[in-house]
């Protein structure tokens, strides 16, 4: 058992993303009975549907889950009482700066995990007393880094920059994988779109069979002038990689984003007018699996990559 594992209590230090219209309290619920840390995400919950999610996930399981909180979140402070009132013990926050919140929440005796995209932040986490450092590489779907830097890059660079607990994410589907990232400095990992496209995630049907057909390249950075959000090619991607190119201002491009255009594509299936949130890993992939499924082939192709591992 390593320092993952230990701090959330985990049989493998293996984290589902708390992702947009896509980790509810099913999906939750199943990665954690299956050995993992399930994180049902906020980001697309009004408070009082996060409280039930959160009520129906502690029925579901009796092993430790968590909440995934985006700090651009505009009810923010409601979120964090129903967290506290519900007594979630576990809380990764993503999106903002870590200092607004890890303080608070530590004193309610929460473990908190923040995530980063660049080794400076990473030292600001430290800083800031989270207990844990998620280094999200820029191949992962939804909303990355500026700094578009890869997972092989941005792991080492953190681990030379802090000695906090490390989770390996962006680009992470693969038994395979998740050595490499353990090899580069990693003790665990957080994986979103293998879990985006199980049975369990609240995601469209007609989005994860989509995305099961999608090939390399097919996805790609967009958005740079917001917050950089890697969608799947489609006509709504098309149109803003158009506006993005005569140079659109970021008020263009947000009145164009308008509201709910993440649930269009995500969870009600628009394939061409909805914003499509995945990651590059996608085209690896062809089926619709079980969480339980996932976490099973997870750790065995880990255990088979490390007996199989090329000798110099």
């Amino acid at each position: 058992m390593n320092r993952i594992s230990s701090l959330f209590g985990i049989q493998f230090p293996i984290v589902q993303a708390g992702m947009v219209w896509c980790s509810g309290w099913r999906l939750a619920a199943a990665v954690s009975n299956a050995g993992g840390l399930g994180l049902i995400g906020s980001g697309s919950m009004h408070p009082e549907v996060l409280r039930e999610h959160i009520r129906k996930c502690k029925a579901a399981t009796d092993k430790p889950f968590g909440v995934n909180v985006p700090l651009m979140y505009p009810q923010l402070d409601t979120i964090m009482q129903i967290i506290e009132e519900e007594g979630v013990k576990i809380v990764f926050t993503s999106a903002g700066n870590p200092k607004l919140w890890t303080g608070w929440l530590k004193e309610r005796g929460l473990i908190v995990a923040h995530v980063v995209s660049s080794a400076k932040f990473a030292a600001k986490c430290e800083e800031a007393g989270v207990d844990a450092i998620v280094a999200e590489g820029f191949e992962a779907g939804g909303h990355n880094g500026r700094e578009e830097t890869t997972t092989m890059c941005l792991i080492p660079s953190v681990r030379k920059a802090t000695t906090l607990p490390l989770i390996a994410a962006g680009g992470i589907g693969t038994g395979e994988a998740i050595l490499a990232a353990s090899v580069l400095g990693a003790e665990g990992v957080q994986i979103g779109t293998r879990f985006a496209l199980t049975e369990e995630s609240s995601a469209s049907e007609v989005f994860k069979q989509h995305c099961l057909k999608l090939k390399e390249g097919e996805t790609m950075l967009s958005l740079k002038k917001l917050s950089p959000t890697r969608l799947v090619k489609n006509a709504f991607f098309n149109t803003v990689e158009e506006a993005e190119n005569r140079g659109a201002s970021a008020d263009e491009l947000r009145e164009l984003l308008g509201k709910g255009r993440a649930k269009k594509g995500i969870f009600e299936g628009d394939l061409e007018e909805g914003e499509l949130e995945i990651g590059q890993v996608t085209s690896l992939f062809n089926s619709i699996q079980t969480a339980d499924e996932v976490m099973r082939e997870l750790v065995a192709d880990y255990q088979t990559a490390i007996s199989r591992s090329y000798q110099w």
